[in-house]
């Protein structure tokens, strides 16, 4: 065991040869001889408990050969470009809406410059960081100003807590809902230091309901659109012109958390409907909140529309520069929001919307391409079929929507082995096991082309 250890080469040894000199200047002095002393103390503890040296220490050559890898891999970004083939469009898991190119740019530009991110450069001083967003959330909603947060969640805990500290929140039992995560609206309330007063049943809640809750104590009215569930069946729902009549009794604002953010009637594109935040503020409710990476296909962020002072209140509370965004993601909001001053031409700039509307026969195209690629690169142990598929938009929006979608289906054994092939590739794809298959839809697809390159890679 002794002569092994003997056979183990110093770090200064391996630093002074022509490998370890490239090495140290490629990657710098620190990292190289953390590494070094990594694989050593590896190599010390195999000596010591299997008695053989590890298939790096053969010599020096080799040692530093893995010296390099790790080295490499080290530099290498955890988050990896993956190719979503899961037939659910909005992939919480998988990174939820793409930007589209402007966005892309604006943010690429934010990042390489400065920007005047909170200053005015007609007065020559300091401003708000919202405030090229309001104004362009304001001409888009119908709202007079607006207010920019990191998620929805966010925005929900910056309403609650700016103006309901202590006070009551009467929300219905019908609308407690749990996000993504197990986060749920009543623990938002907690942490925003309100009282939540639920009432109604789940299935049921009446106009009465409310109005006998309010008292001395209440704060303001709060509506959650349910996004990501639906309650069928004998069911009653207060609707917000109705709770806006009934605050105004009592001088009380209406709060609605409307989550997915669809700023234009998904009709027009035969999708379902979703309410739009337009449609909120024309009925009367004080604040809108909704998240900018689900229907409205931007960048993650929370953006809360509506009366003006009641926007100034959030903005000078402290939560608001805690939950605020920065300069890479309020451009890329920008620019997102942007698009929908030329509402004919988002089909083709907005990437949702792009793949939301694909039709099946250029899907039908879609799949033959990948099916040839994956016959080309498996054995004869797998059947291969072109099916139709259901795909969803995800993120919670419109759960029970389902879009007629394709796939290539993929039977035979083994099939978690293929799986995790797939996982293992430089771009993995991620598809779905269902009814003792694979399914690749491509209705959730990013880039055709790309796919088919990472394929050929199997």
């Amino acid at each position: 065991m002794e002569k092994l250890f003997q056979q183990l080469p110093s770090v200064d040894k391996l630093l002074k040869t022509t490998q370890g000199q490239q090495l140290n200047e490629q990657f710098g002095h620190s990292a190289m001889v953390r590494v070094c002393r990594e694989l050593l103390q590896q190599a010390r503890q195999q000596i010591k408990f299997l008695q053989k040296l590890p298939h790096f220490c053969v010599d020096e050559q080799h040692f530093l050969q893995q010296v390099a890898v790790q080295l490499r891999d080290s530099q290498q970004v955890k988050i990896q470009v993956v190719h979503n083939l899961t037939g659910t469009v909005l992939h919480t898991n998988l990174g939820r809406a793409l930007w589209a190119e402007t966005a892309q740019q604006a943010g690429l530009n934010a990042m390489r410059n400065n920007v005047a991110l909170e200053y005015d450069l007609q007065a020559g001083q300091r401003s708000h960081r919202d405030n090229y967003i309001s104004e362009l959330l304001c001409q888009l909603t119908g709202a007079e100003a607006a207010c920019v947060v990191n998620n929805n969640a966010a925005a929900v805990l910056l309403m609650l807590a700016g103006l309901a500290k202590d006070k009551q929140v009467v929300i219905s039992r019908g609308e407690l809902i749990e996000i993504g995560g197990a986060f749920r609206i009543p623990d938002i309330m907690q942490q925003a230091g309100c009282y939540l007063r639920e009432v109604g049943t789940t299935n049921r809640t009446h106009l009465s309901d409310y109005a006998n809750a309010i008292n001395e104590d209440t704060a303001l009215l709060m509506k959650v659109h349910s996004s990501n569930y639906q309650i069928c069946g004998f069911t009653a729902a207060v609707a917000e012109q109705q709770l806006v009549a009934l605050a105004q009794q009592y001088a009380l604002p209406v709060i609605s958390d409307l989550g997915s953010g669809a700023l234009i009637d998904l009709r027009q594109y035969g999708l379902p409907y979703e309410p739009t935040v337009q449609e909120k503020i024309a009925q009367g409710v004080d604040l809108v909140s909704f998240s900018g990476d689900k229907l409205l296909g931007g960048v993650q962020a929370g953006i809360i529309v509506g009366k003006k002072a009641l926007i100034e209140r959030l903005q000078t509370h402290p939560l608001k520069r805690v939950l605020r965004c920065d300069k890479v993601i309020l451009a890329g909001l920008e620019a997102t929001l942007r698009l929908y001053l030329q509402p004919e031409k988002l089909l083709e700039k907005l990437p949702i919307l792009t793949k939301l509307t694909l039709s099946v026969s250029e899907l039908t195209a879609q799949a033959e391409q990948l099916k040839v690629r994956l016959e080309n690169k498996l054995n004869s142990d797998y059947s291969l079929q072109i099916k139709p598929s259901s795909a969803q938009i995800g993120s919670g929006s419109q759960p029970m929507a389902r879009i007629p979608s394709v796939a290539v289906t993929i039977q035979g054994q083994h099939l978690t082995h293929l799986m995790a092939r797939f996982k293992a590739l430089p771009e993995p794809i991620i598809g779905r096991l269902e009814q003792d298959k694979i399914w690749l839809d491509l209705r959730s697809v990013a880039d055709l082309q790309e796919l088919l390159k990472t394929v050929e890679k199997l």
